[in-house]
């Protein structure tokens, strides 16, 4: 039987501003931005600002109302990359299949690694206590036989907590639990099941798998068997970067179409850049767009072959931007790169000329550790 491990630390940026600055801890700490910043939205905020009800990807405004003694922080995301990699470094010496699902969190396969302890609480312990040694923060861990039932078992304790789920326990812990814990159900299929009088997972299990796909498709298939507690899905380790993007936030909305290029194009130039600093190249291109009402869309474009120039790059974006801009006033942009990959055919297809240019470009760029040369639609 398999023995997975989900490690979530416990309200990730807050906490090391917390460890960091003493005078913080036990106060409302709030990160995304400042208290007068009129775009930010809340990143993570510490538990003490929770009990207020601020949450994850609240806009500032709205937690500055609910929270108005809260110490508001824009967040230093160089620092927080750096302790993450920290964290890594620690599951690599207690799983050698370990799936980073964000900056904060991963799945770890502990399977036939539990032997090495005494009992998986002594496993899920070392493992905390491992972290704390070497960044001094808590982190909250799940066990359970798969990651449906080890990611939610994280969260059942938190902060510092410690849950183990044996499979004979999976379907009378899960059965209170409201269906929204189950992966995939947001608030439009919440919606529908609660108009069915389905609110419990217990309650969705009185579906049939029949009725759940032929209302929901294929995702109805995956509804029936979480709902049972069934996962199939391995830990799949990270052996490259699976994309990069980079995306701004407005002060004030924008209507501007012409601004929106520029901004664009700015992204672009620093994901180009850094696509080329590793030494990758991506095949599909994705434009980010959040209007003023919160509501977020994405667009994605493949390309035939992998490209890692500025110029493809922006001129597929850019024809995203126009086809799905609509007339909302925008609140943020943003450019992702996906299906990357170091093959270096991808030259073939490139024009010498463009290279020597965006070779000459990155190299004084980079020298000066700011961009002194730039396109003309960055201006």
């Amino acid at each position: 039987m398999a023995v997975i491990m989900h490690v979530d630390m416990d309200s990730f940026f807050a906490s090391v501003e917390q460890r960091d600055h003493p005078e913080l801890r036990g106060k409302p700490v709030i990160i995304g931005g400042r208290k007068d910043s009129r775009r930010g939205v809340v990143s993570t905020c510490s538990y003490e600002a929770r009990k207020f009800g601020v949450h994850s990807a609240m806009p500032i405004g709205q937690a500055v109302r609910l929270c108005p003694d809260g110490i508001f922080l824009p967040g230093n995301h160089d620092k927080y990359e750096k302790i993450s990699k920290e964290i890594r470094q620690v599951f690599a010496k207690f799983s050698p299949v370990v799936e980073n699902l964000s900056i904060d969190e991963a799945f770890l396969d502990m399977t036939g690694c539990e032997h090495l302890h005494r009992s998986l609480p002594a496993m899920g312990n070392a493992v905390k206590q491992a972290i704390y040694d070497a960044v001094q923060l808590s982190a909250s861990v799940g066990i359970a036989p798969n990651k449906f039932v080890a990611k939610l078992a994280s969260d059942y304790r938190k902060p510092d907590g410690l849950t183990i789920i044996a499979l004979e326990q999976i379907k009378d812990w899960l059965a209170p639990m409201p269906v929204t814990n189950i992966w995939g159900i947001g608030e439009k299929t919440a919606e529908i099941l609660a108009a069915w009088q389905i609110h419990t997972i217990q309650e969705l299990r009185h579906c049939s798998k029949t009725q759940l796909i032929q209302y929901f498709g294929k995702h109805g298939r995956n509804l029936y068997w979480l709902a049972r507690g069934v996962d199939h899905r391995a830990v799949e380790p990270d052996t490259e970067a699976k994309s990069m993007g980079k995306e701004t936030t407005f002060r004030e909305n924008v209507t501007d179409t012409a601004v929106l290029r520029q901004v664009l194009a700015k992204l672009v130039a620093l994901v180009g850049a850094r696509l080329r600093k590793n030494g990758l190249w991506a095949r599909t291109i994705t434009i980010k767009l959040r209007y003023s009402d919160f509501t977020t869309i994405t667009r994605s474009s493949s390309l035939p072959q992998p490209i890692n120039s500025d110029d493809t790059i922006f001129e597929t974006a850019d024809r995203l931007l126009k086809k799905n801009r609509g007339t909302a006033p925008v609140r943020l942009i943003g450019v992702y790169v996906t299906q990357l990959t170091t093959v270096t055919q991808a030259t073939l297809f490139s024009d010498p000329r463009e290279d020597k240019l965006t070779k000459l470009m990155d190299q004084l760029n980079t020298r000066y550790d700011k961009p002194i040369l730039r396109k003309g639609r960055e201006l």
